[in-house]
């Protein structure tokens, strides 16, 4: 009994050395030289691009104006620049009324805003302001507005708009306007252009 117990044994583990082997042998004949080449290394510098604009003057759109009658307008001007280093898709003015009344919820004949660009600085006179030659309008409607400026120059990385903004009480406005006040937050937001697929 003894001597059959030790023959098995043996021949499992002759068994094992055998599949090890075969493995180490299969292993060996994986193994081979070969040529390569590489390049020169080529250094490429991604950055990401930068959306910013700046208001010039923005001072002189804080102001408080009173006593308008039906037809009154109050302007400002100021720059509006696109001081980043990326073209943009928009420029958006939000005119949101922080102080309301019959001024502001009435679309029609309540306050109305006018955003207007002229290629040359606005010539003052009194509290009037003109543009020598190619003057634009950029926005119109309601006093409360949320939209895009249309077209604006400051679209392109490094250009400016000499812009003039004005609010007016429309000679519809009726007696339920007198003695009304609003008052107003103005933010402009740029938006980045639109990437490309590739580039």
């Amino acid at each position: 009994m003894s001597a059959t117990v030790t023959g098995t044994t043996t021949r499992k583990v002759i068994g094992s050395l055998g599949v090890i082997g075969a493995a180490a042998a299969v292993a060996g004949m994986g193994t081979f030289g070969s040529f390569t080449d590489s390049t020169t290394p080529v250094a490429t510098t991604i950055s990401s691009g930068t959306v910013s604009i700046d208001l010039a003057q923005a001072s002189t759109l804080d102001f408080v104006a009173g006593d308008l009658i039906p037809g009154d307008s109050v302007t400002r001007t100021f720059t509006l620049k696109n001081d980043g280093g990326s073209d943009l898709a928009s420029i958006n003015l939000a005119s949101v009324a922080t102080t309301s009344s019959v001024l502001t919820t009435d679309t029609t004949n309540g306050l109305q805003l006018a955003v207007k660009s002229c290629p040359v600085a606005w010539t003052q006179s009194g509290t009037s302001f003109t543009c020598a030659s190619g003057e634009q309008t950029l926005l119109s409607g309601s006093a409360v507005n949320n939209r895009a400026l249309t077209a604006p120059a400051s679209l392109v990385a490094g250009q400016s708009d000499n812009l003039a903004i004005s609010y007016s009480l429309p000679t519809s406005a009726g007696n339920e306007f007198q003695g009304k006040q609003a008052a107003f937050s103005l933010t402009f937001t740029a938006t980045q252009r639109t990437a490309p697929a590739a580039r």
